[in-house]
């Protein structure tokens, strides 16, 4: 069983682009936390079962574009800090 705040979180996921605010501001009024903090404890949700469990077509899709941004980014030849990869 995941907690409210994972389960709260999952459902924002699902549903935050019928909203008209910026994602970031949504993400500090709802969670009290940084859009940081917010998507790491996201990433570290979607590794686990009970996330899985309990909504597997978001955890599927917040997986795929993780995946599908981790690639454009080895594509694109940049690391995390901006560099070029020789």
């Amino acid at each position: 069983m995941i907690s409210e705040r994972h389960q709260a979180m999952l459902e924002f996921e699902r549903n935050f682009w019928t909203f008209d605010e910026p994602k970031e501001t949504l993400i500090r009024a709802r969670f009290n936390c940084s859009a940081d903090e917010y998507y790491a404890e996201l990433n570290d949700l979607l590794e686990t079962p009970e996330a899985m469990d309990h909504d597997p077509l978001v955890v599927r899709r917040l997986q795929r574009q993780r995946l599908r941004r981790r690639r454009e980014r080895l594509d694109t030849g940049t690391d995390a800090q901006g560099g070029t990869h020789r």
